[in-house]
């Protein structure tokens, strides 16, 4: 069964840095292309960032473009977002997912998902 397990999030304040880490297990890791998405309260799934499998090309939000950098180490089955400059607006769940074919951009091209981790910008 295919998980992903997402760390790294928690309370920063406004201008800090966090690093997100998503571990793969029962996937053919350096097949599929990954995703970060977002989850405010009482919000949809939004795009931040995403990877293609060998990690030669990546896709970013125009809202964390210049401070938000994905990227993979498929050796480890492992993709990481370091993120910047941090700002309350970038306050939510945090998730990584997994897709085999399809868009990079909608969260309905992926195939499998993690639990997400909460990352919280104080002012």
């Amino acid at each position: 069964q295919v998980q992903l397990v997402e760390s790294g999030g928690g309370l920063v304040q406004t201008g800090g840095s966090l690093r997100l880490s998503c571990v793969a297990s029962e996937l053919t890791f350096s097949s599929v292309g990954m995703g970060w998405f977002r989850q405010a309260p009482g919000k949809e799934h939004k795009f931040v960032a995403a990877i293609s499998a060998s990690g030669g090309s990546t896709y970013y939000a125009d809202s964390v473009k210049g401070r938000f950098t994905i990227s993979r180490d498929n050796a480890k089955n492992t993709m990481y977002l370091e993120m910047n400059s941090l700002k309350p607006e970038d306050t939510a769940v945090y998730y990584c997912a997994a897709k085999e074919s399809g868009s990079y951009f909608i969260p309905r091209a992926y195939d499998f998902w993690g639990r997400g981790t909460q990352v919280t910008v104080s002012s």
